[in-house]
């Protein structure tokens, strides 16, 4: 058993790379880590102490003072060097550096000289170190105005805003998801290089970003469409722009409903991808699900019955209860990395038609199982 801690656990990359190993508690141990160590010699000593791997993630991204940024980000590595020393931890040691190290600024500047801070004690302690020069990254749940341009354009556009583009440069990506199995790779693999580059997956220009993300919001934010998606990076950036939209009171949506003599007709779903359509009964007081996926899109609609769909971020406690009622059609879909269930909560058989973008894989089926 592997037993890693993540310095910035909490933070956006920190986030994902914590629930990410957590999928697979067999391998891997997650050492918890708060904020409040780095104040600490004794708490940061037993965090070291405890951990194999040590992914040093905790930093300042932005300040109204670079010199704020430039002191912070070095300090926190300091500290980080103090406590191997004081544990003589032989820990293999991971650091998020940036590809900003080259560029003439603070940040850059603090990163370069982070990574190469903990460089010099593991060649005198004779430990493992990967020094992981990133790109631009990008993915759920990160900061608008904080992460990336990816995560302010995404909020910006989901919420009515109007987002301005300061310079339309060429930016170079990888998504969160990549990010971290290359973390989870350097880990297993023992990889040791003080300058270890992460390649970027994906190049777009931040008009072209921003030309997307509005797309997203007319085709499936205001028309509930899912719109076409051609590759990975058009699916990673679709998962990120929904994770910003403000669910809680955007579902559950009404269907239209088309009645004449004969009965009615209700239009499902539109689809610019294809996947897997299916249905199922639920008698009452029965609940499905109490998983959640990692990439899929998945859509819910209750055609007839009534129904109490329910989800949970993973890693929070807040629940979101939404109630369908056949009477009315209506439909919830799915945030990635939300675990969700659905329960009969009526009187009679539930009928719920269920869409996901990709069939079926029992050797890959990116579901998850916890409860709500």
């Amino acid at each position: 058993m592997l037993k890693i801690g993540i310095t910035g656990q909490n933070g956006f990359v920190g986030t994902h790379l914590f629930n990410t190993i957590g999928l697979q508690p067999e391998v891997y141990e997650r050492i918890p880590f708060e904020r409040f160590f780095f104040e600490s010699e004794v708490a940061l000593d037993t965090f070291v102490s405890q951990c194999d791997v040590i992914v040093h993630l905790a930093a300042l991204n932005r300040h109204n003072e670079a010199e704020v940024i430039y002191e912070t980000n070095l300090n926190l590595v300091q500290l980080l060097v103090a406590s191997l020393e004081r544990t003589k931890s032989k820990a293999h040691v991971l650091i998020s550096s940036s590809s900003q190290e080259e560029r003439d600024n603070l940040y850059g500047k603090s990163k370069k000289e982070g990574r190469e801070l903990l460089a010099n004690w593991v060649e005198k302690n004779g430990a493992l170190f990967t020094g992981m020069i990133i790109p631009n990254v990008f993915g759920p749940f990160g900061l608008p105005y904080y992460n990336s341009v990816v995560a302010t354009f995404s909020h910006q556009v989901a919420n009515g805003e109007t987002p301005k583009i300061e310079v339309d440069g060429q930016l170079k990506l990888i998504y969160v998801g990549e990010l971290v199995a290359e973390i989870i790779n350097a880990i297993n693999h023992k990889i040791n290089d003080p300058k270890y580059t992460v390649n970027h997956t994906s190049e777009a220009k931040v008009s072209g970003l921003l030309s997307m993300l509005q797309h997203y919001k007319a085709e499936y934010q205001d028309k509930g469409q899912i719109p076409a998606i051609q590759n990975a990076f058009e699916l990673n950036l679709f998962n990120t722009f929904r994770s910003y939209m403000d669910i809680k009171n955007y579902f559950p949506v009404k269907f239209t409903q088309h009645t004449d003599p004969r009965g009615t007709f209700v239009e499902v779903i539109r689809l610019g991808v294809g996947g897997q359509v299916s249905f199922s009964t639920t008698v009452p007081g029965i609940t499905r699900g109490n998983h959640y996926h990692t990439r899929k899109i998945e859509r819910f609609a209750v055609i007839k019955g009534k129904a109490l769909i329910q989800l949970r971020r993973i890693g929070t406690d807040e629940v979101l209860d939404f109630y369908l009622d056949g009477e009315n059609p209506s439909y919830v879909d799915m945030p990635i990395w939300y675990t969700h269930n659905i329960k009969n909560i009526g009187d009679e058989i539930l009928y719920t038609n269920f869409w996901i973008n990709e069939f079926y894989d029992p050797n890959d089926p990116d579901t998850y199982f916890e409860n709500v």
